[in-house]
């Protein structure tokens, strides 16, 4: 049985990029594609493939900010077995630190910290590295500091309480995504 094919615009959506990216990496002759007229065609296989040979050999980098140090040791065990390296501190300074010194591939960032909030945390980190992919992990998502957070640009939020297997599918959509930074 022979394989269907996906458009260009199917594929952007899979990988929840933008049709340009796609295009700019078929280009580029870095993602498989199959010429049809005058568009391309994509083995889902193949993109598939092409992911894991992208990252392969390298861990995904994920930091964990949180105040209460039950999380981050709840993540690093939920995490840590799927393959991830995993980094935690309750304390938002020490997180902004850390963030300054190394790239990270996902942050799990809490919203209510003692120190700074995670708005101002999630500005920083901004700041420092614009492409680092964020989490918010909070039990206030209608919140002032949540509404706040949203000016700085495009995350993910996770409720507290979540489950170890939300957290695992949220790192591997990231994952899949290109979240892996060269």
């Amino acid at each position: 049985m022979e394989e269907e094919l996906i458009t260009t615009v199917d594929l952007a959506r899979y990988l929840k990029v933008n049709r340009e990216t796609v295009l700019r990496k078929v280009r580029s002759g870095e993602l498989p594609a199959v010429r049809v007229g005058r568009g391309y065609r994509f083995s889902r296989r193949q993109v598939d493939r092409w992911i894991v040979e992208r990252n392969a050999g390298r861990k995904v980098e994920i930091l964990v900010i949180d105040d209460e140090p039950m999380i981050g040791e709840l993540l690093r065990s939920g995490l840590e077995v799927c393959g991830y390296s995993i980094t935690t501190t309750a304390s938002s300074r020490e997180g902004i630190a850390l963030i300054s010194e190394k790239r990270y591939d996902l942050v799990f960032l809490d919203l209510v910290m003692p120190e700074i909030d995670g708005s101002e945390v999630f500005r920083r980190i901004r700041e420092i590295d614009g492409g680092t992919r964020v989490a918010i992990i909070t039990a206030y998502s209608n919140s002032e500091l949540m509404t706040k957070a949203m000016e700085y640009g495009p995350f993910l939020v996770i409720k507290k309480p979540f489950s170890v297997t939300e957290l695992i599918e949220a790192v591997r959509c990231f994952t899949r995504n290109g979240a892996v930074r060269d």
